[in-house]
């Protein structure tokens, strides 16, 4: 496990126990003491954790995040395809996040990275997101600016929408976009559940020089009720669950497949 992933699955600890010690570290993850102690001591420079003595305890408004998105987090194909999503994110870049528990982890890792987290007088990454889970999720970390759509919240998803979220994005540009989807289909395209979600991602799409599915193989295939329209995404990441035949029809249809 690289430290990208160590400091998240930490933070995921500390999300479902409320604290944790050095010995726990030490055991759970293979590492020296003085690595762990590291890792602490870099959480909370971030202001992810309080430090205590032998240990640390969680930061509530950092952890109050519902409970779907932290069992998302814990999908290893997900945080699999958040890190080769971070792969693609260049410091100083302007990222559009859309909601679902992928795109959550894509945030996760992103926030952990050491190179974003660096002081600096300037924001080392902006986040453009209408998910308020996102938000949430980033708003302790003072070397990303977070912008938030306006729009209204959908409950089942916690993403916003509606015009409110278009008059923001229409006057923004992204250098990259991670879309979350229900369904991703070679022919039909990548398709959410709710027809408002589908309209605020694809232009979110369209605002990004690159636009790319972030989701999980068993979604391959799958069509949801509403679709992003056609060509809005060119690449997709997802998991070493796809099959040969699966992403040469992707190819067909233009679709670069990154698999992780």
């Amino acid at each position: 496990m690289n430290r990208a992933a160590r400091l998240s699955a930490v933070i995921d600890l500390l999300a479902e126990t409320g604290e944790a010690n050095v010995e726990d570290i030490i055991t759970k993850f293979d590492v020296s003491p003085a690595t762990a102690r590291r890792d602490l001591d870099t959480l909370a420079s971030q202001q992810l954790l309080t430090r205590t003595h032998g240990g640390a305890i969680r930061q509530s408004v950092a952890y109050d995040l519902p409970i779907r998105y932290k069992k998302g987090q814990h999908a290893q194909e997900k945080l699999r395809i958040a890190q080769g999503a971070s792969a693609l994110v260049r410091r100083g870049d302007v990222v559009g996040l859309s909601g679902g528990t992928t795109s959550t982890a894509v945030a996760n890792v992103l926030s952990s990275r050491s190179d974003l987290m660096e002081p600096s007088p300037h924001p080392n990454l902006t986040v453009v997101t209408n998910a308020i889970n996102i938000a949430a999720q980033l708003v302790m970390r003072p070397q990303i600016k977070t912008v938030v759509t306006g729009g209204v919240v959908q409950t089942r998803s916690y993403e916003l929408v509606g015009p409110y979220s278009d008059v923001v994005l229409e006057k923004i540009t992204l250098d990259i976009a991670f879309i979350g989807v229900n369904g991703i289909d070679p022919i039909f395209g990548a398709t959410v559940h709710d027809e408002r979600e589908a309209s605020v991602n694809s232009l979110m799409a369209r605002r990004a020089t690159r636009a790319v599915i972030v989701a999980d193989s068993s979604k391959i295939g799958r069509k949801a009720f509403a679709t992003l329209g056609p060509k809005t995404l060119n690449t997709l990441i997802t998991d070493s669950g796809i099959t040969a035949e699966q992403r040469a029809a992707f190819a067909e249809h233009g679709i670069d497949v990154i698999a992780v």
